[in-house]
């Protein structure tokens, strides 16, 4: 069994999200706030963002949409 899929994932929350860097001040003040920030990078990542290997969303790719939303359409 590999870790390299969820290792690859806490990366790339820690990189996008200011709250899970080390050695920060943005640290969490409250859940509901922590909570926020993460449905809202879920959603940049699945709906948004344009994936190297896949060329579209994963949203496109699993037929949840049919076109890259901007943040117009994310908020």
């Amino acid at each position: 069994m590999s870790t390299s899929s969820i290792e690859r994932q806490t990366l790339t929350i820690r990189m996008a999200c200011r709250r899970f860097t080390r050695l920060t001040n943005a640290f969490r003040k409250q859940l509901d706030n922590l909570k926020a920030a993460l449905a809202l990078h879920f959603a940049w990542y699945n709906f948004v963002r344009i994936h190297r290997m896949l060329r579209i969303t994963p949203a496109m790719a699993a037929g949840i949409t049919d076109h890259v939303w901007d943040f117009a359409d994310l908020l």
